[in-house]
């Protein structure tokens, strides 16, 4: 049992936090770092649980920006995805568009966002999905791609229809490529949805609430805020990866093999 538990991820990632944060606790003790620098974890876990319902509520709302706005990103990519792989001309007419996506600073165009779009959850969840949009197209050009020749001849043989071959064929090839660009896209939506959030003139949510924490001079709220958007990062990720488990399990990424 106890080989076991020495053997599983979960323990060692235990190990690595509880490490983490006391090395974190004790930089800050003994170099005595300013609050709004750096709060030790122990002052943040107390500034958690003198207002719990505030952080929880705000936890809530930008969770929802990021799923909502991943979500759209998704279904927008497939669908252009499945396009540029199948017409490889377009997807050289389009990668200077989703270059130039990932390069362009959010500052640079977020207002303009709020001016077209309004305050709020539109401008917001629109960030999340603009940015988060050509790692999920790059993974379904290249997963679709990446399917297996013999299969597609299998399938050409037997005059399967494009949405045949689509949907049991190339879109499988692509959700292991796909999954790991989600697990990428996690942390950049988040990142957007926290700065949207406190740049689209929005009244709450987690970015909203360190940009007030910031105005305020108030490092405890701060960096509450920022732990909990990386605790929702990492429930995010364990998600994700909980995801791939079930709608992967037959794939060879997936697959445990004995010692």
């Amino acid at each position: 049992m106890i080989g076991r538990l020495r053997n599983s991820a979960a323990f060692w990632a235990a190990i690595g936090t509880v490490a983490l944060l006391g090395f974190w606790e004790a930089f800050v003790r003994v170099r005595d770092v300013r609050k709004f620098v750096l709060l030790p974890p122990s002052e943040i876990g107390s500034t958690f649980l003198d207002n719990p319902g505030f952080y929880v509520d705000n936890i809530w709302v930008t969770a929802r920006h990021l799923v909502v706005g991943l979500s759209i990103a998704l279904v927008v990519s497939l669908a252009f995805g499945a396009l540029l792989a199948a017409v490889r001309p377009l997807e050289h007419a389009s990668q200077p568009l989703l270059v130039l996506i990932l390069v362009t600073p959010w500052v640079a165009y977020i207002s303009s966002i709020v001016l077209w779009l309004g305050r709020g959850t539109p401008s917001i969840v629109f960030l999340v999905a603009f940015v988060t949009v050509p790692a999920f197209v790059y993974a379904t050009v290249g997963g679709m791609r990446s399917a297996d020749p013999a299969a597609r001849e299998l399938f050409a043989s037997i005059h399967a229809s494009r949405w045949e071959v689509l949907w049991r064929l190339r879109l499988p090839s692509a959700l292991p490529s796909l999954f790991t660009a989600a697990r990428f896209n996690v942390g950049l939506g988040l990142a957007a949805a926290y700065f949207a959030e406190g740049a689209a003139l929005s009244t709450d949510g987690l970015g909203e609430a360190g940009r007030r924490a910031v105005a305020f001079n108030e490092g405890s709220i701060l960096w509450t805020t920022i732990l909990c958007t990386a605790v929702l990062g990492i429930l995010s990720q364990v998600a994700v990866l909980l995801l791939e488990r079930s709608l992967l399990h037959w794939h060879a990424s997936q697959r445990r093999t004995a010692r």
